[in-house]
């Protein structure tokens, strides 16, 4: 028997998003009155709440949403627990020595710091902890195969050269997760696929932890 934890945000009508990027809308098309059925129209961000990055998202020849290997996506998983983490508080590699031995070739890596509960709030866009260029560079030098967290983008200012790297090394990036507190293992099976967006460059997803009990 499984226990599912979901880790999604809300997807609702205004629903905050980065600055610059589209807004979320969530629209009445028809109702059971008008033509006998319930219809909504949906518009919004590929990287609306809890979604996935591809490569594409930064690297114009990287690979699209629809060509990513979704044995990235579903599987087990480890969960690193930073919830010590302050604000603005960087995420060094020190931060992960502990599970280095299991940061293996094709690992999937989350880490958790409780930042999604300050969402709605402006500052979950810019104060939380945030991933150094050098952690970066150690994941990606490890050829895991996706890294995950709750909070909105790796890092808020230095998130080109972040991306880069992450998604150079053909790492999945799964922002936005929630509710990791709640999972009560640091090892679970994972699914987080994306919706198939031809030719895009990142998707809302469903995440999912989903544990073994008695």
């Amino acid at each position: 028997m499984r226990k599912i934890v979901d880790l999604s945000m809300d997807i609702y009508h205004g629903a905050p998003t980065f600055a610059w990027d589209p807004k979320c809308a969530v629209i009445v098309h028809n109702t059971v009155e008008s033509i006998g059925y319930n219809i909504s129209q949906l518009s919004m961000s590929t990287h609306q709440g809890t979604h996935l990055d591809a490569p594409f998202h930064f690297i114009d020849d990287g690979k699209t949403v629809e060509q990513l290997d979704l044995q990235a996506c579903i599987g087990e998983a480890i969960l690193v627990d930073l919830s010590y983490k302050q604000p603005k508080e960087p995420i060094t590699v020190e931060d992960f020595a502990l599970y280095e031995d299991r940061m293996t070739e094709g690992a999937r890596v989350i880490y958790r710091t409780d930042w999604h509960k300050q969402f709605p709030n402006s500052h979950y866009f810019s104060d939380f902890p945030f991933m150094t260029i050098e952690l970066a560079e150690w994941l990606a030098s490890r050829k895991i195969s996706l890294i995950g967290m709750d909070v909105p983008t790796p890092n808020p200012t230095d998130y080109s050269p972040v991306h880069h790297i992450l998604l150079g090394a053909d790492i999945v990036i799964l922002e936005g997760l929630a509710n990791l507190g709640d999972i009560g293992t640091n090892e679970f099976f994972l699914m987080a696929a994306p919706l198939r967006i031809r030719g895009r460059d990142g998707s809302p997803v469903r995440a999912l932890a989903m544990l073994e009990v008695d």
